[in-house]
């Protein structure tokens, strides 16, 4: 299994224990992540499900989004899933007025593009390049989630949704990000292959 990286979730809002569970069940170390400094001890860093707004509000106050920015501009790895998806976007349709992302991977990315919290749903995903062999399809969970509109050829798309055809799962590099919350079910696939990337850079 190799070494635990030490592995920190962004912990001002949204499903911060359930990534902290996943974690410790792979491999890693995980670690509550709020401030600067708490930012610069980790090797890699999961940015949760949650409310985008909030968080970008949030993440402003506690002063952490220029450190964010920097340690990713400079190659550490992140994963995303559901807001934290729309805070990896480099552009963001359906944002509110002064929100803002922090960008990394080249796509374009709709905000609630699945509906509202009413219209949450599961979806089988098959997912390409996660797991080899590939293994049955993940059971997604939805909620509230965006989609991916378009991506550039830097951008590896991993999995669809089946019914409406939209990219769920992108990888740029040393960044992940998924549209549902892979946090919520007992699947680990997601987060095994995240704590992998994570020790490659390591």
């Amino acid at each position: 299994m190799g070494s635990a990286p030490v592995v920190g979730v962004l912990a001002l809002q949204g499903d911060v224990a359930e990534h902290l569970r996943a974690l410790a069940e792979t491999g890693a170390t995980p670690v509550g992540v709020r401030r600067p400094d708490e930012l610069a001890a980790v090797d890699g860093l999961v940015i949760p499900g949650g409310e985008s707004t909030t968080m970008w509000k949030l993440a402003t106050a506690f002063e952490i989004a220029g450190p964010l920015r920097k340690r990713l501009a400079g190659g550490m790895p992140a994963f995303g899933s559901c807001a934290g998806m729309i805070m990896l976007a480099d552009r963001l349709l359906d944002g509110v007025e002064g929100q803002e992302t922090l960008g990394g991977i080249a796509m374009a990315v709709r905000r609630n593009a699945f509906g509202r919290q009413v219209d949450s749903f599961e979806s089988d995903i098959v997912l390409s390049g996660i797991a080899s062999p590939p293994g049955p399809p993940f059971r997604a969970v939805f909620i509230r989630a965006p989609w991916v509109e378009a991506v550039s050829e830097q951008v590896t798309v991993l999995g669809t949704e089946r019914v409406t055809g939209r990219i769920v799962a992108v990888r740029q590099g040393p960044l992940l990000a998924t549209s549902f919350h892979p946090e919520l079910t007992g699947d680990l696939r997601i987060h095994a292959y995240f704590v992998d990337m994570v020790r490659e850079r390591t």
